[in-house]
C-alpha cells in the first residue's frame, strides 16, 4: 500500500534542508505572487464596480429589498458593498447559505493548493520514503502539476478517499450541529463523534481547532477570523489559477512569465490515465 504524499499544510514542517538558491526562489516566488494577487484584486474590483445604469443597484446607499438584509453579511467587502447582479440573494436564505458554504470550502482548498504549490515548486519535501516499497517523494524539478503526475494511483486513491469522507461528514446534520441550509453556519465543520451513532473508534482530535484553542474566543473575534479566512480564500483561488493558467498557456499571466515552468499535461485531470474515456478509446 502507498502512503499519501506530502500534505500541503504540513510541507513547511519538513526536516529536509534546502539550498540557499531554493530559499531565494521561494522568497522571489512568494513576493511575485503577492503582487499578482494584489493586481488581480484591484482589477477585479474595477471590473465588478457597480454600473451607473441597469435594473439592479448594487451600492449600499440604495440596495434592492432582497439585498438589504445582507448589507452586513460576512462576505460583503468595501467599497463594492452588496454585489449581486444575478439576483442570487432573491432565491432565499437556503440558497445563499449553500453558495456561501461552497465559497468557503473552495477557498479553503485553494489555500491548501496555493501554499502546497509554492512549497513543491521549491523542492521542499519529507526526507523519508513516500511508499512502503521505498519510493521517495517526487521532485519533478519544481513543477507541481508534473509532480502530481508522478504520484502513484494507489496514493491518489487514498487522498481522494479521505476527501470523500470529509465531504460526507461535512454534510451531516446532528442534534449538536445543524446543516448550513437548515439554520446552521456555513463553513462550520461538525466535530467527529465516536460511538454507535458516529465513527466506530475513538477520534482524539477534530478537524477544526483540534487543541480547543478557540474555546473561549469571543463571537466578534470568530467573525473577524471568518471574514479574513473568506477573503484569503478568494485571493488563493485567484492565485492558484494564476499559476496553472500561466503554466498551461504561457503569457496568460504576464507577471508570472518565466517564473513558473510550462506544463504539457492536463491540469484538471486527477489521473494520467483517462480511466473513464479509455472504455471508448479516448486517451
Amino acid at each position: 500500500p502507498a502512503l499519501p504524499p506530502l500534505p500541503p499544510s504540513f510541507c513547511f514542517c519538513s526536516t529536509s534542508t534546502t539550498s540557499s538558491s531554493h530559499y531565494h526562489n521561494f522568497l522571489q516566488t512568494t513576493t511575485i505572487m503577492k503582487t499578482v494577487i494584489l493586481a488581480t484584486l484591484i482589477a477585479g474590483a474595477a471590473a465588478f464596480a457597480p454600473a451607473q445604469s441597469g435594473v439592479r443597484t448594487t451600492s449600499l446607499n440604495a440596495v434592492p429589498e432582497a439585498d438589504a438584509q445582507y448589507t452586513d453579511d460576512i462576505g460583503v467587502v468595501a467599497p463594492l458593498g452588496v454585489w449581486d447582479p444575478s439576483g442570487i440573494l432573491a432565491r432565499g436564505p437556503e440558497e445563499v447559505a449553500r453558495l456561501r458554504e461552497l465559497e468557503i470550502k473552495h477557498g479553503r482548498i485553494a489555500m491548501f493548493a496555493f501554499v502546497g504549490y509554492i512549497v513543491h515548486a521549491n523542492g521542499i519535501k519529507f526526507p523519508w520514503a513516500m511508499q512502503m516499497d521505498g519510493t521517495p517523494f517526487p521532485d519533478a524539478n519544481g513543477n507541481p502539476p508534473a509532480l502530481w503526475d508522478t504520484v502513484s494511483d494507489d496514493a491518489k486513491w487514498q487522498i481522494f478517499g479521505l476527501i470523500a469522507f470529509l465531504e460526507f461528514w461535512s454534510e451531516l446534520s446532528t442534534p449538536n450541529h445543524k446543516h448550513y441550509m437548515a439554520g446552521g453556519k456555513p463553513g462550520d465543520f461538525p466535530d467527529f463523534i465516536s460511538g454507535p451513532e458516529g465513527i466506530p473508534h475513538p477520534v482524539p482530535f477534530n478537524l477544526y481547532d483540534p487543541f480547543k484553542l478557540s474555546k473561549n474566543m469571543s463571537e466578534e473575534k470568530k467573525e473577524s477570523r471568518l471574514r479574513a479566512e473568506l477573503n484569503n480564500g478568494r485571493a488563493a483561488m485567484l492565485g492558484i489559477f494564476g499559476f496553472l493558467s500561466e503554466q498551461s498557456a504561457e503569457g496568460s499571466v504576464p507577471l508570472l512569465k518565466g517564473v513558473v515552468p510550462h506544463y504539457d499535461g492536463e491540469v484538471m485531470a486527477p489521473f494520467v490515465t483517462n480511466y473513464l474515456g479509455s472504455a471508448w478509446g479516448i486517451n
